[in-house]
């Protein structure tokens, strides 16, 4: 049986921690999916809309050729609706991802969570970007 991992995200200003971030994930198993997160869902968590459109970020991350498969979240307010469809055996979390390990294994029980490290965040961090575009 394939291990199944999951890891989502904006990957807005795609960087060098976004690569190494899917390096990681993709390191604790067989198949990895990425899930780009839409942008009203950037909007509600983070209370600003991308840069990049969701086809461009989602083209990223294909380009690295490091996910097997890469998918648009869903849309509505219910972030582990795509977890239920995708049932993976794991979610792996960004360092700086603001769900706790506790909230996932209380909605998705099967699903092993893990917070991957950090890949030089004063360099790398879309915050970062964000702020040199807008100059």
């Amino acid at each position: 049986m394939k291990r199944i991992v999951v890891c989502g995200g904006t990957f807005d200003h795609f960087h060098p921690g976004h690569r190494d971030f899917l390096r990681q994930a993709r390191e604790l198993g067989d198949e990895l999916v990425v899930i780009i997160a839409r942008d009203e869902t950037v909007l509600r968590i983070k209370g600003f809309s991308p840069t990049d459109s969701t086809e461009v970020r989602q083209a990223h991350v294909l380009e690295t050729g490091i996910a097997d498969r890469v998918v648009i979240g869903h849309a509505g307010g219910d972030m582990f609706a795509i977890l239920d469809e995708l049932r993976p055996h794991v979610l792996a979390l960004g360092y700086d991802q603001r769900i706790s390990e506790e909230a996932v294994h209380n909605r998705c029980p099967w699903c092993e969570t893990v917070r991957l490290e950090a890949y030089h965040p004063d360099k790398f961090k879309s915050s970062l970007y964000r702020k040199t575009r807008k100059k």
